[in-house]
């Protein structure tokens, strides 16, 4: 009688099963034996380290950590555009590499391959910014979100203290959640100096970034006596809802935020009644770093500035003394064409 392929097959298969169990006793003793070396190559390491950290200290030094002790050779390691590796210390799941001189804001990125103890490697590349050691005092001081066809959106950044803005970031939301973001370059800026970044820019050669004179640029709301800055295929902002923040760098320090929002927590069931899960992880984001703050257990859309009566002439600003406590309280709306982008702010109110 012929035999099914199937049950050849399944014979096939005992046979071979029998054989492995038949050597694995004869070869290692008792089945208690063989059950253990199971447990030993379960054991075995195979993940790759996993790069878990990335500082850069100042301008010469950056610190990576792993999850796991970790060995790298100096001719797997570089920095691009190049910097030069000048030393490389290991210790344990730490490495601190020693670099050329690194360029304020610049961006850069380190290409390497590190290995664990035992032989597993893992390839990494991680962009980085070059350290910034003299940054500036920074208040998001005045901004716009239902801007007109001569009026569009914009954020006025208030110089507290004088510095270099290379790196400095300012974001359509936040660090980990964004829309658009602005990264500058390096240029100097003194106390009581104006920053207007454009948010939805028409794309017109007039349109300069600024970082030496400030009467370079021209296009709608620009000011002579502010560094003007036009985020590259800017939309705008969300008219009702949002936030707004600046960091030391992409990957930085918070250095100040606003959240504004004309919802309640009755506005929809979901995302806290902000509608979207985005605009609610970027409040959630900003509040919980200690950028606002929020009333409740979590931040919500009444702690948020109200842009009711906002228009692209009448912003929201800060008093002219540009106080500062994370609070809707410090913000109003001036009257119509009382915007002031690259000026004092004025401290009358609009009223419906």
């Amino acid at each position: 009688m012929k035999l099914s392929i199937l049950h050849v097959l399944l014979v096939a298969t005992e046979m071979l099963i029998s054989c492995i169990v038949t050597m694995a006793i004869s070869s290692c003793g008792p089945i208690e034996n063989f059950t253990e070396n199971l447990t030993d190559l379960e054991a075995i390491d195979l993940t790759p380290p996993i790069l878990t950290g990335f500082t850069v200290v100042d301008s010469s030094s950056i610190v990576m950590s792993f999850d796991e002790d970790v060995k790298i050779e100096a001719g797997k390691l570089r920095v691009e555009p190049s910097l030069g590796v000048t030393d490389i210390d290991i210790e344990g799941n730490t490495i601190r590499i020693s670099t050329g001189s690194q360029e304020m804001g610049k961006r850069y990125s380190m290409v390497g391959e590190v290995t664990d103890l035992k032989g597993n490697s893992n390839s990494f590349i991680k962009d980085f910014y070059g350290h910034n050691g003299d940054l500036p005092g920074l208040l998001i001081n005045e901004f716009t979100t239902r801007g007109s066809g001569r009026h569009p959106d914009f954020v006025e950044l208030f110089v507290t203290e004088g510095g270099n803005m290379g790196g400095v970031t300012l974001l359509n939301g936040t660090l980990r959640n964004w829309k658009n973001r602005l990264i500058f370059p390096a240029f100097t800026v003194e106390r009581g100096d104006f920053i207007i970044v454009h948010f939805k820019p028409r794309g017109s050669e007039e349109e300069k970034n600024e970082t030496d004179r400030k009467d370079q640029s021209g296009g709608y709301d620009s000011s002579p006596k502010a560094f003007d800055f036009w985020v590259e295929d800017g939309s705008g902002l969300s008219g009702n809802n949002g936030v707004l923040s600046l960091y030391e760098s992409p990957e930085g320090i918070l250095m100040d935020g606003v959240i504004y929002s004309n919802r309640t927590s009755d506005s929809d069931s979901r995302y806290g009644g902000f509608g979207l899960a985005a605009t609610l992880e970027r409040a959630t984001e900003l509040a919980e770093s200690g950028g606002w703050y929020y009333s409740g257990d979590s931040v919500a859309p009444e702690d948020a500035v109200n842009p009711e009566g906002s228009t692209g002439t009448r912003s929201i600003c800060r008093d002219r003394n540009s106080a500062d406590t994370d609070r809707r309280e410090d913000w109003h709306i001036v009257p119509t064409r009382g915007a002031t982008p690259g000026t004092v702010n004025r401290d009358d109110r609009y009223s419906r």
